[in-house]
């Protein structure tokens, strides 16, 4: 419910926005937007860290070590969001030094009124994270997935009420802020109420928080290479290009975000789990079979979806968001195919953290990630968003696709070729499926609504069809019609 509500509601923010602020500070609002953003990385890797400690202290440890933990996450954030307020505010105060060239005056001031509610914003996310992590260590999924449901359709109702007063992007901004001051709120209440979450602040455990540094440096390079592949390229198209082309590469961006978030919604389910195995049997076979069964739903899912809007995303994107925005089709089906592959292995990011084995990854990802930035600064001011979108391409095929695969058969230790064997055969049936809807859709193209809406039911119908067929196994089928009487 929560992934249908969200993409729903995102593919209707965007035009919504578009109408209201125009594409040209749309292009503004989503350059600093992804500016401040940048100061999550303050946060070093610290929250993805603690379920692990958190699971380790709950099997060997006492309430007391949970609370000295505890305690010391709250030290290091508010640290960490008194620094990220700082410097939120300093960039708005310094931001004819970055946008001058490429921004009209207009846009530069909006450009500084943004940046600074998006200060206070990120420094209350990243409080937050603390209450998030604690609550996700108890496996309270149905309040973390409501919650992540009251935020989608929050933030763009209240966005709506402020944009029809009048107030622009900067009304936009506002709405982010009041919907994560709610949040925070709502997480701090149910961790500290309802799970008894308890600090204990006497005595900052030095050993404790040596090791913790030590495992998050290394996730913090992945959190690098992840900001460089969501919000450099918005940045540096912003100060190599214009707005109008920071806009067009949004809009893709925000089609491409529906594809990670079917996916992550579903490996964060397993992270609690992931860590008691390794923490007891580590036993390797049971890790591949959970990697498998879990990246074969993602595989189907995805798979499903981006064929879905290879078919019917031209036409979508020009109704979307408008006949300006065509190229974003194009670069969607260019940045996501690539996506399939570390999509539908998110689980064994989460073993190789149990592990504490995420040092090579984070490695090979930081040499992406500088390669990333260096063609897109080079070649942007030639081609343009497509800089970005080739050098996101090649980050993605070299180091999630060829390293990551190599890495987890010869030093994790999983199964990969068992793994392929699982879920190649989804992805050449899907392939199969939109080859033959494109050709039929040659005679009867989608040029309106209906059309459109009667091609996604026979390519529906078409995709369950071939995978019954030719991928389900028996196993899954009986699952299947014992879950849906009707089938039987």
């Amino acid at each position: 419910m929560n992934i249908i509500i969200k993409n729903i509601v995102n593919l209707v923010y965007t035009p919504m926005l578009l109408a209201f602020v125009g594409q040209a500070d749309y292009g503004v609002f989503q350059t600093s937007n992804s500016f401040v953003f940048s100061l999550s990385l303050l946060t070093f890797g610290f929250s993805d860290a603690y379920i692990r400690f958190y699971t380790q202290k709950k099997a060997r440890g006492t309430e007391r070590d949970i609370g000295t933990l505890n305690g010391m996450y709250l030290i290091l954030y508010v640290v960490i969001c008194a620094a990220a307020l700082s410097l939120g505010l300093m960039f708005a105060s310094n931001v004819e030094t970055f946008f001058s060239g490429s921004f009209t005056t207009a846009q530069v001031g909006l450009a500084g009124e943004l940046m600074a509610i998006m200060a206070f914003s990120v420094a209350c996310t990243l409080f937050s994270t603390i209450f998030d992590a604690y609550i996700l260590a108890h496996e309270q999924f149905r309040f973390q997935q409501s919650r992540q449901m009251f935020t989608s359709l929050a933030t763009p109702g209240v966005a709506y009420l402020l944009l029809c007063l009048g107030m622009g992007a900067v009304g936009v901004a506002l709405a982010q802020l009041a919907v994560n001051v709610t949040l925070l709120v709502l997480n701090a209440r149910f961790a500290i109420v309802k799970l008894g979450m308890r600090f204990d602040v006497r005595r900052f455990d030095r050993d404790l928080f040596c090791s913790v540094a030590a495992f998050s440096a290394w996730i913090f390079g992945n959190q690098v290479c992840e900001l460089v592949n969501q919000s450099v390229p918005n940045i540096l198209l912003g100060v190599l290009t214009s707005a109008i082309t920071v806009s067009v590469f949004a809009v893709g961006l925000q089609v491409r975000s529906v594809f990670v978030s079917l996916s992550t919604v579903m490996s964060n389910v397993f992270v609690p789990k992931i860590n008691r195995i390794v923490a007891t049997s580590d036993d390797n076979a049971e890790l591949t079979c959970l990697m498998t069964r879990v990246g074969r739903y993602q595989m189907f899912l995805f798979c499903w979806i981006y064929c879905g809007f290879s078919l019917l995303g031209r036409f979508f994107i020009t109704k979307w968001a408008g006949e300006g925005f065509l190229d974003a089709y194009y670069l969607i089906c260019a940045m996501a195919l690539p996506l399939g592959v570390p999509l539908c292995q998110n689980t064994g990011i989460e073993i190789q953290r149990a592990k504490n084995r995420h040092k090579a990854r984070s490695v090979v990802y930081l040499f992406m990630a500088v390669l990333n930035v260096v063609f897109t600064w080079i070649a942007s001011p030639y081609l343009g968003y497509w800089a970005p979108a080739i050098a996101y391409i090649a980050s993605i095929v070299l180091g999630n696709g060829l390293f990551m695969n190599w890495y987890y058969q010869n030093r994790i230790g999983l199964d990969m070729i068992y793994f392929w064997k699982r879920n190649l055969p989804v992805a050449l049936t899907s392939a199969l499926v939109l080859v033959v809807c494109k050709g039929l859709s040659i005679f009867l193209p989608v040029t309106s609504w209906l059309l459109f809406l009667a091609w996604g039911a026979v390519y529906t119908v078409l995709f369950a069809i071939a995978m019954w067929l030719f991928v389900l196994d028996s196993n899954e089928k009986a699952g299947i019609t014992a879950r849906v009487p009707f089938i039987r």
